[in-house]
């Protein structure tokens, strides 16, 4: 019988979760308004309008930042107590941070060679994306839950 998770888990992940739903949202808002008003510095390395005005900022037509707000909404759903004590959600929470991070690759692969720029507010999203990760991995390793049939 799995065991339940340690009492940092919840509160630490949907922390985390709501950090980047803030920084998605933030990153929509400013894509959809203006994207040179976004409080970064235009320097040749870092650049955050020629990061999010990029053929990279777009997948299929749909900005990464409201990609971004999707997936942290569902990750805040996901990381609530009442979803930490259903076992059933295990694998789509760790599922879905998998998914996160390989975008997250994605996109800094893309910034770094592909754009040539880097965003200061996308590398806040990456880093959040990555402790999230991290946290929920970690949590249902030492968990031990069962594997799906």
């Amino acid at each position: 019988m799995p065991a339940e998770p340690r009492r940092w888990v919840a509160p630490s992940t949907v922390a985390l979760a709501a950090a980047g739903l803030a920084l998605s949202a933030y990153l929509t808002v400013e894509h959809f308004r203006d994207p040179d008003t976004l409080a970064c510095p235009a320097t040749a390395t870092v650049n955050c309008a020629r990061v999010t005005t990029s053929a990279q900022a777009t997948l299929l037509g749909v900005p990464v930042a409201v990609l971004g707000v999707v997936f942290f909404v569902a990750m805040v759903l996901a990381c609530l107590p009442f979803a930490w004590r259903d076992l059933r959600l295990t694998w789509v929470r760790a599922a879905l941070a998998g998914v996160g991070v390989g975008f997250v690759i994605y996109l800094v692969y893309a910034e770094l060679f592909l754009v040539g720029s880097i965003c200061l507010w996308c590398t806040a999203v990456h880093a959040v994306t990555l402790a999230l990760f991290a946290a929920v991995a970690f949590a249902t390793a030492a968990r031990g839950v069962p594997r799906p049939r």
